[in-house]
């Protein structure tokens, strides 16, 4: 499977409309910065340089000042994440149990690497920091669907059950 690295921004006419909305909603509150980003992130499901232009543009603060924010939180991106979502944990417990090869597989298997996301939008591959379920051992996630004991031999049997 061919990725790449970078998509094309393709954000349409309605989330714009959306996005302007919200800062009009918003423009005027103290501290309003931080919910107008989120909001954001919400319409686009990522946080593109175009998007980051139009909240500065709309709030009357500097991209600057917006980029500091979505680079400091983990809840912003600034790649766009796919349709099935593949969180792995690398916590401790999970990668001394083979995380990280189940992670470097999944990159071959995708042909993405860590916080990317494949070209036709399809899926992103994301390492995490515990996720809380040591005895899971090491565990991954595919959006809402989790996977417990994972072993790199089933990557392939993973990915599957998410080909449409």
């Amino acid at each position: 499977m061919t990725a790449s690295t970078t998509l094309a921004f393709k954000g349409t006419k309605e989330q714009e409309q959306k996005l302007k909305d919200v800062i009009v909603q918003h423009k005027s509150q103290k501290g309003a910065l931080m919910p107008v980003l989120q909001e954001a992130q919400e319409i686009y499901g990522y946080m593109p340089r175009e998007v980051q232009i139009m909240v500065a543009e709309g709030m009357g603060v500097t991209l600057a000042e917006v980029y500091g924010i979505v680079t400091f939180y983990s809840q912003f991106h600034l790649q766009p994440k796919g349709k099935y979502k593949v969180h792995i944990c690398i916590g401790t417990a999970c990668y001394v149990k083979g995380a990280g090869k189940i992670l470097e597989k999944f990159e071959r298997e995708l042909g993405i690497k860590d916080g990317e996301c494949t070209s036709d939008g399809k899926f992103s591959v994301d390492g995490l920091r515990c996720v809380g379920a040591c005895g899971l051992a090491p565990v991954l996630s595919v959006n809402e669907d989790v996977y417990g004991k994972v072993t790199e031999d089933q990557v392939a049997e993973i990915l599957a059950n998410y080909k449409d």
